[in-house]
């Protein structure tokens, strides 16, 4: 027996591989939206893909399952809480998959979501693993919020935190102390608010480590997990529902998106521009109504929290090669068919500015300073104390809070969201105040 783990590290997503030596054949667990590196692993080892599991329908990434199955014939596997679209095998306590030596048992574990599963599985009649998917993270559980475009969704909310609190104790704790933790996600994911940056565990370590296997009463528990969760993005709801249906072919959806030879033609004010390039490039030039989400780690987050998945939006970037690298990310939340064109652009009419700490130290009152990070952050601590706190993915809404009558500068904790906040605000406001990005000089005042 092998097990395989595959690490999506822009969305901190761990999927797994489930190899029989003896058969050669593997299950696959939560894949991510490109199966490619799953088929490679499958003709390393000489086998075939039989079996995909999903522990439930994913709000933060879109799987493949529907690709693998129309493939290679692999069965989908799913609870029946789920209410798949697609052709699947229901997959519930008491249900049993066979590998060779391996069997894979199916336990129910609402918290997260009324359809999480964990997996089982014993290897030679002996505990061995648990594959968690949200229901249980390293140092932390699977938040119970995600459902937010449901009605009654704060009534919701505490049903699913009084269900994760009875899953961890009478499915998960009771298993071997010995039992290693397979989760879903590590730290930087938004499905949990303090995940560590283990990759694995064991029941016996989290039983010691994690916050919420500790002795406490449900009213405890769920106090403590709807507690200070963060921002959902905008596209958590739609993924849901393109995972319970099924996405479209990976190697079919993201060729179809091609790149123009004509820059910003088409793009108007009905699409913002989603310019990837560096902050110090899109300054010096770029096209109205552009927003400023630079590659980096957390791209496919911030993009599906500023343009919601009922908007269509164009691409720009530097290179085609950097946009080809672009557009495979943004397929990776089921984004690319919102894109309504995408094209190298090498200049624009609009400038930014950065504006130079000094400046701002020798006279702070001459400018409205806008404060784009978390609440929680904010709580934590303010870092100028006339700021007004507006976090990123509301300031698309919350805008028209903040006065022109001075120039107006905005930050964040290292540059990364001030740079999009910045140029929101540049684009909406279209003129009516000054708007500069304090970017990473913002260090200089912590």
């Amino acid at each position: 027996m092998k097990i395989q783990q595959f690490e999506d590290k822009y969305l901190s997503h761990y999927s797994y591989a489930i190899l029989s030596e003896c058969e050669r054949k593997i299950i696959l667990i939560d894949p991510s939206r490109n199966p490619e590196p799953y088929y490679e692993y499958a003709r390393q080892e000489g086998a075939a893909i039989t079996g995909v599991i999903e522990t439930h329908s994913h709000a933060d990434f879109v799987s493949c399952h529907l690709e693998i199955h129309r493939t290679t014939g692999a069965a989908i596997y799913v609870s029946r809480l789920m209410n798949a679209k697609f052709e699947h095998k229901t997959f519930d306590d008491g249900d049993l998959i066979e590998l060779g030596k391996i069997k894979l048992h199916a336990l129910n574990t609402p918290g997260h979501s009324n359809d999480s599963i964990s997996i089982l599985l014993e290897h030679d009649g002996k505990q061995k693993a648990l594959f968690t998917g949200d229901t249980l993270f390293i140092g932390d559980v699977g938040r119970p919020d995600l459902r937010e475009s449901q009605k009654n969704a704060a009534v919701l909310r505490e049903e699913l935190a009084k269900k994760m609190f009875r899953s961890l104790r009478e499915k998960v704790m009771i298993l071997n102390d010995n039992v290693v933790v397979y989760p879903a996600h590590g730290a930087g994911s938004l499905c949990g608010k303090s995940l560590s940056k283990a990759n694995s565990s064991t029941i016996g370590r989290e039983k010691v480590g994690n916050w919420a296997l500790r002795d406490m009463t449900e009213d405890e528990f769920v106090k403590e997990l709807i507690s200070n969760q963060p921002f959902i993005p905008a596209y958590f709801p739609y993924d849901v529902e393109l995972n319970m249906k099924g996405a479209d072919n990976f190697g079919d959806s993201v060729p179809a998106v091609k790149l123009s030879q004509t820059q910003g033609e088409g793009c108007d004010r009905t699409a913002w521009v989603v310019d990837v390039r560096a902050e110090e490039i899109f300054k010096e030039g770029h096209l109205p109504y552009s927003v400023n989400i630079m590659e980096g780690e957390k791209f496919e987050t911030w993009l599906g929290t500023i343009i919601r998945p009922d908007e269509s939006f164009c691409l720009a970037g530097e290179t085609a090669e950097q946009l080809n690298r672009m557009i495979r990310r943004t397929a990776s939340i089921g984004y690319e068919k919102l894109i309504k064109k995408a094209f190298v652009i090498t200049e624009g009419p609009l400038k930014n500015q950065k504006l130079p700490a000094i400046e701002l130290k020798d006279d702070q009152e001459k400018y409205t300073i806008v404060d784009v990070r978390n609440a929680s952050e904010v709580n934590e601590k303010k870092i100028f104390t006339n700021s007004i706190s507006i976090p990123l993915p509301e300031l698309r809404k919350r805008f028209t809070e903040i006065p022109v009558d001075k120039p107006i500068v905005v930050h964040c904790a290292a540059g990364y969201r001030s740079a999009a906040g910045s140029s929101i605000l540049a684009a909406e406001l279209q003129g009516k105040a000054e708007v500069y990005d304090l970017g990473e000089a913002i260090s200089d005042f912590k």
